[in-house]
């Protein structure tokens, strides 16, 4: 395959066009000030997803990062601690960024030229490396991307909730992988869409962001091609666990 999530973590290698990258998405640098901001306080755990992510990189052996849209938290101008988060963060890394850009990266771009960044930033409706194609999730992915053999998208933060015989219940992050639907595009796009790629829907790198819950009645997509744009779609949880069609978990 040429998305593999790596086991236990929210985070795939992609192997295509002579490269072995590392995807991830929803990263939301700073979330910790965004939710502040909204009264609630909480510890930043900047260190432990700086640590969670290099670790990543280094079980990948990864030539790149692709971070497939919300590097920051922030929809306007990054807070001074996430704009403090990235630069630790940058000074960290030693494989070049692609960033796919997301509806929280808005202000990003002279905050990563400040840094001197090696990153290259695309439009959030997607790029594409080879047979392997990203766009963030929060707007319709470019034809280009649906060119590609496999589709990656974020912005969802699928979770499933998981009940036991005795009426517990806990929230899980999530994959979604399908095959793409193509009509919703081909009108969206009022072009055919001759391409059905699998579509891969990342679960939230960042454990503080929420999610979508996905087998949940009355629960809705954020995405504006989901659930419509995907068929036989099945959930699996960050340990590889195949929980089958995720309407039915």
């Amino acid at each position: 395959m040429r998305v593999e999530p790596l086991p236990d973590v929210p985070a795939a290698t992609v192997d295509t066009d002579g490269e072995r990258l590392l995807a991830v998405a929803d990263y939301h640098a700073g979330i910790e000030a965004g939710l502040r901001y909204e009264g609630v306080e909480l510890q930043s755990a900047a260190e432990a997803r700086r640590e969670r992510l290099l670790t990543c990189l280094r079980r990948a052996r990864a030539d790149r990062l692709v971070v497939i849209g919300d590097l920051g938290h922030a929809i306007g101008d990054p807070f001074a601690d996430e704009r403090a988060e990235l630069e630790t963060l940058f000074d960290a890394l030693d494989v070049p960024v692609t960033l796919v850009k997301g509806n929280h990266d808005g202000g990003l771009e002279p905050v990563l030229s400040d840094l001197d960044a090696d990153v290259e930033v695309t439009p959030g409706h997607g790029t594409r490396s080879g047979a392997v194609g990203f766009a963030h999730g929060h707007t319709w992915p470019a034809p280009d991307v649906l060119e590609a053999d496999v589709v990656c998208v974020g912005h969802e933060h699928p979770v499933v909730r998981l009940e036991d015989s005795v009426g517990g219940a806990q929230k899980e992050r999530a994959w979604l992988r399908g095959s793409l639907v193509t009509e919703p595009f081909a009108e969206q796009f009022d072009q055919p869409v001759e391409n059905a790629p699998d579509i891969v829907v990342f679960p939230a790198f960042n454990d503080r962001s929420g999610g979508t819950w996905v087998n949940v009645d009355g629960q809705e997509f954020l995405a504006p091609f989901l659930p419509e744009g995907m068929a036989d779609t099945e959930a699996f949880l960050l340990d590889g666990t195949r929980l089958g069609a995720y309407r039915q978990v």
